[in-house]
């Protein structure tokens, strides 16, 4: 049964043509028994016959044609006196039809006007020659305009419901193109976190073992002690480094940090404090300070805290010199955080942080930004008038 209807489906022209053939056959038989007409008018209606049973068979792949021509067909029937017979019933199909289809909605209503019209132009040119009295005629004409009307309700209605049908699939399908983008949007935004999250981490763990691995060197022979103190600074930041990088490609693996021995927490500003004498155990002289009462951040700010200082020292010990001082203060205020990060070096010139950040990649102030921007909030950094860098950013406290 569904391979019948999927074949119907495939085929209309094919089907309706099998219909119209069986009402040529059907209307030819009709022509040829009916005693009220003689056989000029038999001959008359063969054209009709073969019209309307065309306009059947061609009615879904032509259908504005088809109109026309059955119309045609209904004119010629009217001027020669033909009487109606099974032929007709062509004229409710195609009337159906047109309405059903997406024709302009005036090619639709003027089907509908003749075929209203067709019951008292037929009782005119027939009934009154029969002798008809008036409530007969208004019944025949009734009666005959009833079928037409409805079959064009039909055509609309299933027309109408097409159209809701085609509406609600072009919804469907503008919604999900709507969640694929919004999708690669998150998915973007989650792989340029991950990527300013993997320069952080190798960017100033390597940068403290590339340091103390040129220290180890120089007093390799002369201080072995401090060589090997150096060695293990390296060992631990590298340890440490591998940690954080496990989490971040676990959340690329599974979309969620890794629970294991490995799993290091997600950096916070009580973790500055630490970065900050690892900084100092590589060799610059960092002061640290904090005002105002600590206390616990939403998880997006004490991150971006942390990252902020980091690249701030690891920018320091690249470009500040041999004997750059660095000094970092935290502040906090009722409604946000407070961080000042300065050094006295003779640090990298604006331009190259603006431009691509100080390892040319694009991680540079260009990052930071974009860190305080997602939480909203703000970064003022640049030269200071008396040499050295001055970074100062304000990260605000989101209330419900």
């Amino acid at each position: 049964m569904q391979r019948l209807y999927d074949f119907i489906r495939r085929h209309p022209t094919g089907v309706d043509s099998f219909w119209a053939v069986l009402l040529f056959g059907v209307s030819m038989l009709n022509v040829l028994e009916e005693p009220a007409l003689d056989t000029r008018l038999k001959l008359a209606a063969v054209p009709v016959v073969v019209a309307l049973s065309t306009a059947v068979a061609l009615r879904r792949r032509w259908t504005r044609a088809m109109l026309w021509l059955t119309l045609g067909a209904g004119v010629y029937q009217l001027a020669l006196g033909i009487t109606a017979g099974s032929y007709d019933l062509a004229m409710f199909i195609v009337l159906f039809t047109v309405a059903a289809s997406d024709v302009p909605r005036w090619v639709s209503r003027t089907a509908l006007g003749w075929g209203l019209a067709a019951s008292p132009l037929y009782f005119l040119r027939n009934g009154v020659d029969k002798g008809l009295n008036l409530t007969n005629s208004l019944l025949f004409t009734i009666g005959v305009a009833v079928p037409f009307a409805l079959a064009w309700v039909l055509g609309d209605s299933l027309r109408t419901r097409r159209a809701y049908y085609a509406q609600l699939v072009e919804r469907n399908q503008r919604l999900e193109k709507e969640r694929e983008a919004q999708a690669k949007v998150a998915v973007a935004a989650e792989r340029a976190r991950i990527a300013r999250e993997l320069h952080d981490v190798v960017a100033h763990n390597v940068s403290v073992m590339v340091v103390q691995a040129d220290g180890a060197a120089y007093v390799m022979d002369v201080a072995p002690d401090q060589a090997k103190e150096a060695l293990q600074t390296i060992s631990g930041t590298g340890r440490q480094a591998l940690a954080e990088m496990r989490r971040l490609l676990g959340v690329l693996r599974t979309g969620e940090p890794q629970e294991s021995e490995d799993y290091v927490p997600q950096p916070d500003v009580e973790q500055i404090e630490v970065l900050v004498e690892q900084v100092r155990a590589a060799g610059l002289t960092v002061d640290f300070e904090v005002e105002g009462a600590p206390r616990k951040l939403p998880s997006g700010v004490e991150l971006t805290a942390y990252r902020i200082v980091q690249e701030a020292l690891t920018n320091t010990r690249k470009h500040g010199g041999p004997d750059a001082k660095a000094s970092v203060r935290l502040v906090y205020f009722d409604d946000g955080l407070g961080l000042l990060v300065e050094d006295d070096g003779r640090g990298a010139a604006h331009e190259l942080y603006e431009d691509g950040g100080a390892d040319g990649a694009g991680h540079g102030l260009i990052g930071m930004r974009e860190r305080i921007g997602m939480v909203g909030g703000t970064l003022d950094a640049g030269p200071r008038p008396g040499g050295g860098f001055r970074i100062s950013a304000l990260l605000p406290l989101k209330k419900s």
